[in-house]
């Protein structure tokens, strides 16, 4: 058991971190959130195939793999590349009008409700404290967005619930592979294909300029190579040791990690509103780990 939980505490800190360096880039430098997208995903890329090439005998020789390409090709998908391409891309665009904890708990509550829903439909059942705890999750979530100065744009929310949909069906795919490393450094390569095919097309059809910054790209690296790549990567190891609906509620504290890393950090407000839906997410997935 302590395996898991320490695979999945790892896991919340970077995706925290992401909002972090995610935040800070767009609202502290003049990248543009196309650009940040595009060199997160191929830095997380390149940092996951040297990886990969670095451990591939013990990766290769422990399964099927005759070489690092079947490999990936084996374990990773389109429809992951897809669902990983579209939540990096809607993450950045969203990150550009909402806070750091703001954004990442109407994150995790779309991939919450994605992920449940899944888990329900497949069978999993949740005991009534479990419940409770779920119904006491949310209601957090619901209150950060009850009408105040946190509150986020409307645009910007739907924005940001899209990207938390496709993080959740990720997730979801990651419980079907055999190998956590592979799958995740083939749909980043996935991911990256589409990001670039995008750019070319926004940038050469539509004649939309793509803003380039030092510091930014410094986060976007950051964001790319450690809280993504690595932070990904150890996600897809420690979900088939999870159920669907742990998985997707454990997720609940990235909002709080983020948002006291946005205080420490940036500076930004740490209201009682947002406190109180703090508190009561991190009970309700306490209740719901526990039972």
């Amino acid at each position: 058991m302590f395996k898991p939980l320490l695979l999945v505490a790892i896991a919340m800190v970077a995706f925290a971190a992401n909002s972090l360096l995610c935040r800070m880039a767009l609202a502290h430098t003049s990248i543009d959130p196309a650009s940040f997208t595009a060199v997160r995903l191929s830095s997380g890329a390149c940092a996951l195939l040297f990886l990969s090439f670095v451990l591939k005998h013990r990766v290769l020789t422990t399964g099927p793999y005759k070489n690092l390409w079947q490999g990936l090709k084996n374990n990773a998908n389109l429809l992951g590349g897809l669902t990983l391409f579209l939540y990096a891309l809607c993450f950045s665009y969203a990150y550009v009008s909402m806070s750091t904890g703001t954004g990442a708990l109407l994150l995790f509550g779309a991939v919450q409700l994605t992920m449940i829903s899944f888990g329900l439909a497949s069978g999993e059942r949740f005991k009534f404290l479990q419940w409770l705890g779920f119904i006491l999750a949310f209601a957090g979530l619901v209150i950060l967005l009850l009408p105040s100065a946190s509150a986020p744009p409307l645009l910007a929310g739907v924005i940001m619930v899209a990207a938390g949909m496709s993080w959740g069906v990720y997730s979801l795919l990651g419980k079907k592979s055999s190998s956590a490393l592979l799958a995740t450094s083939g749909n980043f390569v996935y991911a990256t294909v589409l990001c670039f095919v995008l750019g070319v097309v926004v940038h050469f059809m539509i004649g939309f300029n793509l803003v380039l910054d030092t510091k930014g790209l410094v986060y976007a690296i950051a964001s790319g190579v450690v809280a993504s790549g690595c932070g990904y990567a150890i996600w897809y190891s420690a979900l088939p040791l999870i159920k669907s609906t742990t998985a997707a509620t454990v997720q609940l504290s990235v909002p709080v990690l983020a948002t006291l890393m946005g205080w420490a950090v940036l500076g930004e407000q740490l209201s009682l509103q947002i406190t109180i839906a703090s508190v009561m997410t991190l009970g309700g997935i306490y209740l719901v780990i526990k039972n």
